[in-house]
């Protein structure tokens, strides 16, 4: 025993130093630290005592919180040694965590995903372009939250016949992700009764120049559409026609027109600007099952863009759908609510949820990249795991705060996490019988 334990210590060393530090306030090259102290600054939260839990510290909690949301907001502290050291201390309360999330806020969060959001998807999108462009989908999601009553005052929540209720308070979130990468370029969300039309114009005003955007056929708005194109140099849609959606045909042959639409009275209303009608090219696709839909794009050029391309642009808008799965499912664990039980605590976590998701979104695909894969190759829950137990095996071999400086090995590991393409699986859609909850009784049988 003696024998071993002497082996155990001579090797620790060894181990610790084949580790390079990657440190939070280094994380790579992704996010440095000056971008941490401009976000505190900015938003006025820089503490001014020296606390153990700082606004820089609360930071890296807020989006450590989201890699380990199975764990208590303690145990990340400890685990990950975020709190700054001091000698008389050990450990940090849990009611001076819970004060520190509330002093530094939600803005420090907010800014920084906006800071990284602008940079990180201008990264490597030369080798992403799509003819000059970069490609974009807007979609909308909801997130259930903890059931306080501050949340449900806030947020709201569903509502169905009877007046019934949801059961928990929920946020509505609207993202332009980008479809090579599935980075959240932007987001805006808040209470559940704000129309997904109100914060996609939000959105709309903040589409980068020279891109595609695409659409699901809820978004489907001459206000909306018009807005993107006129608002900015070079900013295309792609978008379903709705089954009663009426235009006159102006030329082209069938499968591939260039129609115009007239703007209804009530958007002229609303929005005076708007002229009365408006044009767009009318592509008729068919899908794998054999149906057909008509896509409707302001990409008119058809020696540039051919009617088979803007098909496909539709058809990988598909690829986003799994950035939700792999935000809900995925990083939160199947957790039923996120975490906070108040409003602000509420938009600290989901800041810092989009922060961590990003995070290894641009692992992926700097992995990807090397590799000469897609990011669509490669595992996004193997590579989540990756990075947690990276992460938990810094905070083992350094102390207070230091995450190690392996993005090299790191990016190594992710190559090898390819997905396996199963040909042949079918997903049909079926209505399964709802199980029994208790064991049903045969009354006939008991009788007898």
């Amino acid at each position: 025993m003696l024998t071993f334990v002497a082996m155990l210590v001579d090797t620790l060393p060894l181990l610790v130093e084949a580790h390079p530090p990657f440190e939070w306030d280094r994380l790579g090259q992704h996010l440095p630290y000056e971008w941490i102290e401009q976000a505190v600054q900015a938003s006025g939260s820089a503490s001014i005592r020296r606390r153990r839990l700082p606004a820089q510290q609360v930071v890296w909690l807020v989006i450590a919180l989201a890699l380990y949301r199975h764990q208590s907001v303690s145990e990340v502290v400890d685990a990950l040694g975020l709190a700054l050291p001091a000698p008389d201390a050990s450990f940090v309360s849990k009611s001076a965590i819970a004060q520190a999330r509330q002093r530094t806020g939600a803005a420090p969060l907010a800014w920084l995903f906006h800071e990284c959001a602008r940079n990180w998807s201008v990264q490597d999108q030369a080798h992403y372009l799509f003819k000059g462009f970069s490609l974009f989908a807007m979609d909308g999601t909801t997130l259930r939250t903890a059931d306080s009553a501050a949340n449900r005052e806030h947020f709201g929540s569903s509502t169905a016949a009877h007046d019934r209720v949801g059961s928990y308070p929920q946020l509505r979130a609207v993202t332009l992700t980008a479809i090579s990468t599935h980075l959240v370029r932007d987001v805006e969300f808040g209470p559940y009764d704000v129309n997904e039309m109100i914060s996609a114009r939000q959105l709309v005003a903040r589409v980068p120049q020279n891109s595609i955007t695409v659409f699901d056929k809820g978004f489907l708005s001459a206000q909306l559409l018009c807005n993107l194109v006129s608002g900015g140099a070079n900013r295309h849609f792609i978008i379903p026609a709705k089954s009663n959606t009426r235009w006159e045909v102006l030329s082209g042959e069938p499968g591939d027109q260039l129609v115009r639409m007239r703007v209804s009275p009530q958007a002229r209303k609303a929005c005076p600007e708007l002229p009365e009608f408006w044009q767009a090219r009318a592509v008729l696709a068919v899908d794998a099952r054999g149906r057909q839909r008509v896509l409707l794009s302001s990409l008119c050029d058809r020696e540039q863009f051919k009617a088979a391309e803007i098909v496909s642009c539709y058809a990988r808008r598909w690829q986003v759908e799994t950035s939700y799965r792999e935000l809900k499912q995925s990083m939160l664990g199947m957790a039923l609510t996120l975490r906070s039980q108040t409003v602000e605590g509420v938009y600290q976590e989901f800041w810092g949820a989009l922060i961590a998701y990003n995070l290894i979104r641009l692992e992926v695909a700097r992995a990807a990249l090397e590799a000469g894969r897609t990011p669509a190759d490669l595992s996004f829950i193997r590579a989540f795991h990756t990075i947690q137990y990276e992460m938990s095996w810094a905070a083992v071999t350094r102390s207070y705060g230091k995450l190690p400086a392996l993005l090299v090995r790191l990016r190594e590991r992710l190559k090898q996490l390819a997905n396996k393409k199963r040909p042949g699986r079918s997903c049909a859609r079926a209505v399964k019988s709802r199980p029994f909850r208790y064991t049903v009784r045969n009354l006939k049988r008991d009788l007898n």
